[in-house]
């Protein structure tokens, strides 16, 4: 059954009709076209579809509208502020923490969730932060330090080892 919701995404309400169980990352690609998040595993495992809920990093493939609906909910392209990146977006594009892109949506959100609890995060709380994050091309201690430079901090991190 059809229901109607309403879904205050990157400051802008939408109301949005749609199936309870229908997946928060189909409306968001394909009802409001933000391309940001990505469907990579469809199992909340790789991070490619993350999103913030509230400030939090979330997974947003498997989360139904249903759930969402009251809160607030910001995605890659909301982050941006004034025609102006977030510092995470400016920090990732510095450290060239991009390869080919898909895990990239998922480490930004990520760290920005990590920022909002941890404004200076170590690196173990850093690498913990991206846990959810898989990146195929190796760029992670270009994230760690894209995400230390975002919190103002100077470190050398070690890569992310398969483990981690």
């Amino acid at each position: 059954m059809i229901a109607a919701f309403n879904l205050l995404v990157n400051g802008k309400t939408h109301r949005i009709e749609a199936e309870p169980s229908t997946p928060l990352l189909y409306i968001l690609r394909n009802d409001l076209e933000l391309n940001g998040p990505k469907f990579g595993c469809g199992l909340q495992q790789c991070g490619a579809c993350m999103v913030l809920l509230d400030g939090v990093a979330n997974p947003s493939c498997m989360i139904p509208v249903s759930v969402v609906a009251g809160k607030n909910i910001t995605t890659l392209e909301g982050l941006e502020k004034g025609n102006k990146l977030h510092p995470v977006q400016e920090a990732f594009i510095e450290e060239q923490a991009a390869q080919c892109g898909f895990c990239l949506n998922g480490m930004v959100i990520s760290a920005v969730s990590l920022l909002n609890e941890f404004p200076t995060p170590n690196d173990q709380q850093i690498r913990e932060g991206l846990q959810r994050c898989l990146c195929r091309c190796g760029t992670q201690s270009r994230a760690i330090r894209a995400i230390t430079k975002a919190a103002g901090q100077h470190s050398v991190s070690k890569p992310l080892s398969a483990n981690t």
